[in-house]
């Protein structure tokens, strides 16, 4: 019987690369109403993110550029989504 691996879809930005690290660690989610991604303000999650782009960089990208963009994707995520009304 032929065992077939899933494979993981083709990164084809150093920011989409981010966004799928910081998925993968629980630092951001999606909005499930909308598709915003939010900031989970979990520091722990946060570190496991840098330390998986430090340790796993994309091809052809330094640890530290690969630390940057992680970086540089948490910055321009908020934690809430902006289309859903306010809790209040």
């Amino acid at each position: 019987m032929l065992m077939t691996r899933e494979r993981r879809s083709t990164i084809r930005t150093l920011r989409g690369w981010a966004i799928s690290v910081l998925q993968e660690a629980g630092a951001i989610r999606e909005c499930e109403q909308h598709g915003w991604m939010q900031d989970r303000a979990d520091p722990h999650a946060r570190e496991r993110a840098f330390d998986i782009a430090r340790q796993y960089p994309p091809l052809c990208i330094s640890s530290q550029a690969a630390a940057v963009a992680i970086a540089e994707v948490l910055d321009s995520i908020g934690d809430t989504c902006p289309e859903c009304p306010p809790e209040g």
